[in-house]
């Protein structure tokens, strides 16, 4: 199986669009928490992702918005287990931030498509890293798509990732 790629960025316009032609991400969430322009930038996010055809658009948690532009689904933060319902009854897909089995398991059961799980590696401000065989060990006792997320940096990172089972991996900092 190919690892797939899974873009985090809070960028916009020129250095956002150039991240998502450089890398070809399989994914990609269009985070930028701090943007009063947020719904503009996600409408042009969503209209490159589609011409791009191949990268599936997310926005950060809000799923009318999300509904309303046409992406192909919605990032719930890990205080948002309650909005997957709501999600998947507008036709997106869900991926949702873990950082438990506990909330991984949650998620499955709720109906989320996959879920980031993390810090795998260290990774600023994050806590202390789950590492490899907490990874592995979660993979083997879920069937949702899993994101590895957390501290990935460098291709040697991803390879590692990959050796893990893992659906794919999610970076902000591999793609800056």
């Amino acid at each position: 199986m190919n690892l797939k790629q899974y873009l985090i960025s809070s960028k916009t316009h020129d250095a956002l669009f150039e991240q998502l032609d450089t890398y070809k991400p399989d994914y990609a969430l269009y985070r930028d928490k701090e943007n009063s322009n947020y719904d503009t930038n996600a409408k042009e996010f969503i209209a490159f992702c589609k011409q791009a055809s191949s990268i599936k658009s997310f926005l950060h948690q809000k799923v009318n918005l999300a509904k309303d532009l046409g992406a192909t689904g919605v990032h719930l933060t890990s205080l948002q287990f309650d909005s997957i319902e709501d999600a998947k009854s507008k036709g997106l897909e869900v991926i949702i931030s873990t950082h438990t089995y506990e909330e991984v398991l949650q998620a499955e059961k709720l109906g989320a498509d996959a879920v980031t799980y993390s810090p795998i590696f260290a990774s600023p401000n994050k806590g202390k890293p789950k590492g490899l065989a907490d990874l592995h060990k979660l993979l083997e006792q879920t069937n949702i798509k899993v994101f590895a997320l957390g501290g990935i940096v460098s291709q040697d990172d991803i390879d590692k990732i990959k050796k893990s089972q893992s659906y794919g991996f999610a970076s902000i900092r591999y793609f800056d």
